[in-house]
């Protein structure tokens, strides 16, 4: 029998993920982030959310397909058109940071350890949440891109750049 922290449920803010990687200059593999996480033949994953904006329903449809085939569960928002004052530009953004902790919350039960892909703030008082609920919070972002609040609130921190060599996307 497994040791019962050893439950592990995976969240990918799939739009905050895509700018850090662009940033990085590299981009994960999605199967290699399974991999590397339950590589601990003792670490059972629970869940694997990925969650991503859209320009419409077809965008990114082999990608989303892909996805589930590997085991996520995938939750989209269509894409809603801002303009920013400032700037005189418009930007897109969809924001499921909502239906995120609404899925950490729902599956609180089934998991012992989360590993968070975000560097968003706003998940500040959901991990300080979890952790007090004996959850071992793990935040996956990278440097200028991960929240002084949530990389402080949570228990473990890992750079998308420490990691590279065991979760890079290789195209052969």
């Amino acid at each position: 029998m497994p040791n019962s922290m050893n439950r592990l449920s995976i969240f990918v803010d799939g739009n905050n993920m895509f700018y850090a990687q662009q940033k990085n200059g590299w981009f994960f593999d999605p199967k290699r982030v399974l991999e590397y996480f339950t590589r601990d033949p003792d670490v059972v994953l629970v869940n694997a959310f990925w969650y991503t904006g859209l320009k419409d329903l077809q965008d990114q449809r082999g990608f989303r397909d892909a996805l589930i085939s590997l085991g996520y569960t995938v939750r989209i928002k269509i894409l809603k058109e801002y303009y920013d004052d400032n700037s005189g530009r418009f930007s897109q953004k969809a924001n499921l940071d909502i239906e995120i902790v609404v899925d950490m919350f729902n599956t609180v039960d089934q998991f012992d350890r989360v590993v968070l892909f975000s560097g968003d703030g706003d998940f500040e008082r959901a991990i300080e949440l979890l952790r007090g609920k004996n959850t071992h919070i793990t935040v996956v972002s990278t440097e200028g891109m991960i929240a002084r609040e949530l990389r402080n609130a949570t228990d473990h921190y890992i750079d998308l750049n420490d990691i590279r060599k065991e979760i890079e996307k290789i195209d052969y």
